[in-house]
């Protein structure tokens, strides 16, 4: 079982920028694939951004490419995204999520991750 705990979610205003973390527990972090989804009210989970095992792959959703960066730490079993010049449509509660895979291509489906983190709140004003 993987625990995640994200955190660097808060306030801020348009064009401002946000850096998320998201700890994971176990030993088997370096073999995941990561990623982070979104959710604003009413609308669907949506997927954000992913990166392999190696950091040697990313995805990212079209709607955040050229703004947003993952990257991943697994000497701290943690991953981060970076999110710069940001938008009041990137409100939304974001999620890091687990794929068990070591899929060198990681995956952009919300079905295909394992373990889910409990959320953590970006608000951007504008």
């Amino acid at each position: 079982q993987v625990q995640l705990v994200e955190s660097g979610g808060g306030l801020v205003q348009a064009g401002g920028s946000l850096r998320l973390s998201c700890a994971a527990s176990g030993r088997t972090f370096r073999t995941y694939t990561m990623g982070w989804f979104r959710q604003a009210p009413g609308k669907e989970r949506e997927f954000v951004a992913a990166i392999n095992w190696s950091a040697s792959r990313m995805y990212y959703a079209d709607s955040v490419k050229g703004r947003f960066t993952i990257s991943r730490d697994n000497a701290k079993n943690t991953v981060y995204l970076q999110m710069n010049s940001l938008k009041s449509e990137d409100t939304a509660v974001y999620y890091c999520a687990a794929d068990r895979n070591s899929n060198y291509y990681p995956p952009r489906s919300k079905d295909e991750y394992d373990y889910w983190g409990q959320g953590t709140q970006v608000t951007v004003s504008s």
